[in-house]
Order: structure tokens, then C-alpha cells, then sequence
């Protein structure tokens, strides 16, 4: 079949292209700083910084969306 042979075509042109790639040691990482933590501190929240942005209603409800996904 024609798929066939340009499968096989394909193939052979990717195993000679392979043929040019030097032999290199192996490595796993790039940088030296794998699995680097960081301690757990959470930042501090300022709600008037949030509200700021916030539409709110006339009783000062913050007005969300309602989700997409409920129907």
C-alpha cells in the first residue's frame, strides 16, 4: 500500500537524521536547584483593597456572578 511505503519512507529518513545526533552523557535536570521549599507564611489581606474593586448593591453586598456550571 502507499501509506505503507511512505510510513517506511519516513521512518528511514527519521533513523538516518538520529544517525547525526552525538552521544552525550545523560542528564536529568538542567539547573542544580531541584526540589527546592520555600516556608509556608501566608501574605497578609486587606478586605478594603478587595472591596475597592468589588460592585456592591445598596446594602454594600458584594455582587458575584453566578457560576456557569450551575443551572
Amino acid at each position: 500500500m502507499k501509506i505503507e511505503k511512505e510510513a517506511e519512507i519516513i521512518l528511514e529518513k527519521f533513523r538516518e537524521s538520529l544517525q547525526d545526533i552525538p552521544e552525550l552523557e545523560e542528564t536529568q535536570y538542567i539547573v542544580d536547584n531541584v526540589n527546592l521549599t520555600r516556608p509556608d507564611c501566608g501574605k497578609d489581606k486587606n478586605p478594603e483593597k478587595i472591596l475597592r474593586n468589588a460592585e456592591l448593591d445598596e446594602n454594600g453586598n458584594v455582587i458575584a456572578e453566578k457560576g456557569k456550571w450551575v443551572k
